[in-house]
């Protein structure tokens, strides 16, 4: 049998007796990716039909994202977060939260009051209000969130280290002030552009500074 079909039958075994929860660890870590995809939906659509509860263990965060009702994230035996995969990528708890699931872009920065946020020596506009005016941050924008325009009429600037084309969008490399940030945009760029980077308030997420 192909490798498929083993995690079929054993699933149907652990199931026949219908328990209240099953676990999976690591269950599907030895398919070939296509395989692998094909087998989370059929997980989750299995899980619907018999009504029980699954616990699924993986270190794979896009499976964890596509197959869950609930995440908890763990390290080291502590739990860091437990939410919907869109509060656990939207509004991660901590760094090690945010570098887990999904890529992120964390930088320093300093809560100025007002729903406003300073960081890499500029003010920006921000949705969060839950710090001490003058609180150290740490400041969350995802890749995706960047929007590109001129550098000219942008608050970030920087110049392009690499670029990875992803199939879907453009992974662009960037030093931003002595720093790298990761940017994923639909066009594509050259190593040594200036490009100029803008994002939006509701897409800037503040989290505590936990040292």
């Amino acid at each position: 049998m192909s490798g498929g079909q083993q995690q079929r039958v054993a699933i149907a075994r652990a199931i026949v007796n219908r328990p209240r929860i099953l676990l999976l660890d690591e269950s599907l870590s030895a398919l070939d990716l296509k395989l692998r995809q094909e087998m989370q939906y059929e997980l989750k659509e299995l899980q619907r039909k018999v009504g029980i509860t699954f616990i699924f263990v993986t270190h794979d965060q896009e499976e964890a994202l596509t197959m869950s009702d609930t995440i908890v994230v763990m390290d080291k035996g502590v739990i860091q977060q437990i939410g919907t995969p869109m509060d656990i990528y939207n509004e991660p708890k901590n760094r090690f939260v945010a570098n887990f699931i999904g890529e992120s872009n964390i930088i320093r920065g300093t809560y100025l009051g007002n729903k406003k946020v300073e960081f890499m020596g500029q003010t920006f506009d921000c949705v969060d209000e839950n710090f001490e005016v003058g609180e150290v941050c740490d400041v969350v924008i995802r890749p995706e969130d960047f929007d590109r325009l001129d550098p000219s009429k942008a608050k970030l600037v920087g110049t392009v280290t690499d670029i990875v084309f992803k199939g879907v969008h453009f992974e662009i490399c960037a030093d931003v002030c002595g720093m790298e940030f990761v940017i994923h945009d639909y066009e594509i760029a050259k190593v040594g552009d200036k490009i100029g980077l803008s994002v939006d308030p509701y897409e800037i997420h503040l989290m505590k500074v936990n040292e």
